[in-house]
């Protein structure tokens, strides 16, 4: 992975590619990250121009500065406090979140410091999440009066019912090696390891054919909402057609002839 660019004041979203990985690093140092309404604007262009990129392959999503995320803009939401703007922005923030989850490429977060509300629900969202062993993540909405409903829709699809339940209700803050045994995070590491612990997940990613990952990813997402007669039937049918792919096809052939895969489809 390349370095990023140099950070400007103007820029509050960057974006860095090499090798098929689009590195989107949250540029509001001074604001720890939160997501602004312009943030958001920033981040969906950019996930909107990469689902249609057959060169990017995987996606990470990181942040410059002493936090991952604080959450929403506070300041912002209470300079706007009318009924419109407040829908408005939670709509932003939901269809963002849906985007993440609809992008064709998996989505990897990168943590190197704490996670809260919206920025919990922005790891919690992301196909898998490597964080370093100091961040710390939490949905402290409860202690300030303002329940972290949005957050709560990412967190409960990522942790068991109870762990998210005493986060939601307690705002407390959980360390790295909680959020990994929960799930909401899947890896761990010091924060000198932390672009290697990313680079061993990226890998094996970038060694799967890329139609078959966009195949499994929306699978996923499809038939977990489903009840499970439902999620069967939808996943052999998922299968089925998956059969009919070439790289599917090739692969199998490979595996039997005991040779590394060649993959075609992009």
């Amino acid at each position: 992975m390349s370095a990023l660019p140099q950070a400007t004041p103007e820029l509050i979203l960057l974006r860095s590619e090499a090798n098929g990985v689009a590195t989107l690093t949250l540029n509001r140092p001074a604001q720890r990250n939160a997501l602004s309404t312009a943030l958001m604007a920033a981040l969906q262009a950019e996930l909107d121009a990469i689902a249609n990129d057959r060169t990017v392959r995987v996606v990470i999503i990181a942040a410059n500065g002493p936090a991952f995320s604080g959450g929403h803009d506070l300041k912002e939401m209470r300079a706007n406090p009318g009924r419109e703007f407040q829908e408005a922005l939670f709509a932003q923030c939901g269809k963002l979140m849906m985007s993440i989850v609809r992008l064709p490429q998996p989505v990897i977060a990168k943590i190197h410091a704490p996670a809260a509300a919206a920025g919990c629900q922005l790891v919690a969202t992301c196909d898998l999440a490597v964080t370093v062993d100091t961040a710390t993540f939490s949905t402290p909405g409860v202690n300030i009066g303002l329940f972290c409903s949005t957050p709560m829709v990412a967190l409960t699809r990522a942790a068991p019912r109870k762990a998210a339940m005493e986060m939601l209700l307690t705002g407390e803050v959980i360390d790295a090696a909680h959020a990994v045994k929960i799930g909401l995070v899947n890896r761990i590491a010091p924060a000198a390891g932390l672009d290697a612990a990313v680079t061993d997940l990226v890998k094996p990613l970038l060694a799967k054919s890329p139609r078959i990952l966009r195949i499994g990813k929306e699978a996923f997402y499809r038939q977990i909402e489903m009840d499970l007669a439902e999620a069967y039937a939808y996943a052999g049918r998922v299968m089925v057609e998956n059969m009919m792919i070439s790289d599917t096809q090739s692969g199998i052939d490979a595996f039997i002839a005991k040779r590394p895969p060649q993959w075609t489809e992009s």
